[in-house]
């Protein structure tokens, strides 16, 4: 091939492959074009450009869709900040004052001051339409900059929030309503619980006061107590299980996670329910702790959580059958609690319905009284702080129930002695002087149960008042050296009667215990922290309040505390 032949056909080639090269360029520019049409004709999307001093440049279809402006009417004529609310323009203008040091006049600059030092701006903003109506609006805000970099103008892309906004607002309307329910829904039980123990008060104090009076009752009235104090603490227990219950599915349960000594908790268990086992022939094993173990958890939830498990070991057991209580640390720093009975077992159906309210797995045939609520609420709990529960039960040999919670080290100084015996109560001679103790309530059973308690002691002497106002005045009157209160008091409630009190220097020092119906956590918190001494719930275990008494009556007699200056608690 000559010369002349292979340059025209390099040139050729070259030609093509230019051609190719332009028709590659032009095709690139035909589709962002297309993209850039796309964009700018977006009816979702408001699209505004200013130039440099924020003068609108550009404006949108989507722009003049969502704000009703032509763009001939807002072109080289306004700025993105006279259609946005003017006290949102305020508000950021001061914000950023604030944040600078420096006072930023309210208008377009407060709008593009990130975007202006290269960091884009998106925030919720009000657009103002044409027509006056208002609708949120997401906006972001990019600075536009030529080939040296400088600042030639700004792009503001926008969408209507509206749909966003109303499902934020129903949303929060609806937890609005939903903790309104709650709130009614725990009131609502906290007074219907206030209401079911006030008769059970009765109940209970007098068949308590009629088993160990004296002359002691009959053979046959000692059963026909027994039969009315097993009922009525099983109906107390009812009442309570359906009360946590509904505390917990309401989200009211508080829980104080803390490290928990788990030997010691065990012994505490033990003697709460080894007597119920010795009674139906059941032997209980429980592990020997060769080191001391912490559980992290809330030590009163805990304790009803293994009590509850326990019973249900001993309650479904066979006779003279066993209950296996076992500790063991996995691998995953968890500890798991262990409680193996030898009962009946349980089917897998059975299990698979294990956990729900009111199911009592087909026993309410049985001899065994039971609510069907109490595993529910245990597995509320210990889920509540943090822990798995779980059982494996085979049919005709027994159940294994067990929780897993996380292991936690010793705190600070467990190891030291604690004083935690109960206070010894002092033989009472009939000529030791006697001191006053006040009762206010308004309720005649429950004074007339609490007068006949004290009239055991010789030396006590009962006054009672029968609503707060005169239980103030009697209090200042007689200066006795323990005040009982009722919490729910015609007139003024026991809690402010015990402010009143409180916030008297006669009256500051006297032990004020609250005696009540009310059984709610909320509410024993809430009076602990106005300032009562104890906090006592009805119906009264006659032992625990002669004990809370006297330590009452104790601290009575101890030398008042020397003046700070502050308040009495």
């Amino acid at each position: 091939m000559s010369e002349a032949t292979s340059d025209y056909t390099l040139a050729d080639e070259t030609s093509k492959a230019q051609g190719s090269v332009e028709a590659l360029r032009q095709n690139i520019l035909l589709k962002a074009g297309a993209l850039q049409n796309a964009i700018l004709t977006s009816a979702n999307f408001s699209i505004i450009a200013t130039d440099e001093k924020g003068i609108i440049q550009l404006f949108n279809t989507g722009a003049e869709r969502m704000l009703g402006y032509l763009a001939a009417e807002v072109v080289n004529k306004i700025s993105p900040s006279d259609i946005h609310d003017p006290q949102e323009v305020m508000a950021r203008a001061g914000a950023l004052s604030i944040e600078l040091g420096t006072l930023i006049t309210p208008g377009f600059e407060a709008l593009a001051f990130k975007a202006s030092r290269g960091i884009e701006d998106k925030y919720e903003l009000t657009y103002i339409c044409k027509d006056g109506s208002r609708f949120p609006a997401i906006v972001s805000i990019t600075a536009l900059h030529d080939k040296d970099g400088a600042i030639i103008g700004y792009l503001l892309i926008g969408t209507d929030n509206s749909a966003r906004k109303t499902a934020e607002s129903k949303m929060n309307d609806a937890m609005a309503a939903a903790e309104s329910a709650n709130h009614a829904k725990t009131d609502f039980l906290s007074s219907m619980s206030h209401e079911l123990r006030t008769p059970l008060n009765a109940i209970l104090g007098f068949a308590q006061l009629m088993e160990s009076g004296s002359p002691p009752p009959t053979v046959t009235q000692k059963r026909n107590l027994d039969q009315i104090l097993k009922a009525g603490w099983y109906l107390l227990e009812l009442i309570n299980e359906i009360l946590d219950l509904a505390l917990i599915e309401s989200g009211k349960v508080t829980m104080s996670q803390e490290p928990v000594s788990l030997d010691e908790l065990m012994l505490e268990c033990r003697a709460m329910i080894e007597p119920q086992a010795h009674k139906r022939g059941i032997v209980m094993t429980f592990p020997k702790f060769e080191t001391p173990l912490f559980l992290n958890a809330d030590r009163t939830r805990l304790k009803q959580v293994l009590i509850n498990l326990l019973f249900n070991a001993i309650k479904y057991n066979k006779p003279e059958g066993t209950v296996t209580v076992d500790c063991t640390l996995n691998a995953e720093d968890k500890i798991r609690i262990g409680i193996r009975d030898t009962g009946a077992g349980l089917k897998p159906e059975q299990i698979a319905q294990l956990f729900q309210p009111f199911n009592r797995l087909g026993r309410q045939a049985g001899a065994e009284e039971g609510t069907g609520i109490g595993l529910v609420v245990t597995k509320r709990l210990v889920e509540l702080m943090g822990g798995n529960i779980g059982v494996d039960s085979t049919a005709g040999v027994g159940s294994t129930f067990w929780i897993e919670l996380l292991h936690a080290e010793a705190p600070r100084l467990v190891f030291q002695a604690a004083d935690s015996a109960a206070p010894e109560r002092a033989l009472i001679a009939d000529d030791a002087p006697r001191r006053t103790v006040l009762y206010v309530e308004d309720n005649p059973a429950n004074l007339e149960l609490v007068e006949q308690i004290i009239a055991r002691r010789p030396d006590l002497h009962l006054l009672s008042a029968a609503d707060g106002t005169v239980g103030v005045e009697f209090a200042r009157a007689y200066l006795p050296e323990v005040i009982l209160m009722d919490i729910n008091l015609p007139g003024i409630s026991g809690i402010e009667a015990m402010r009143i009190l409180r916030d008297d220097p006669a009256t500051a020092h006297i032990p004020i215990i609250a005696l009540s119906a009310n059984a709610v956590t909320r509410d024993i918190e809430k009076a602990l922290e106005a300032g009562f001494f104890d906090y006592l719930t009805k119906p009264i275990k006659v032992d625990l309040f002669i004990d809370a008494l006297d330590i009452a009556l104790k601290k009575s007699l101890a030398p008042p505390a020397p003046a700070t200056g502050k308040e009495p608690a």
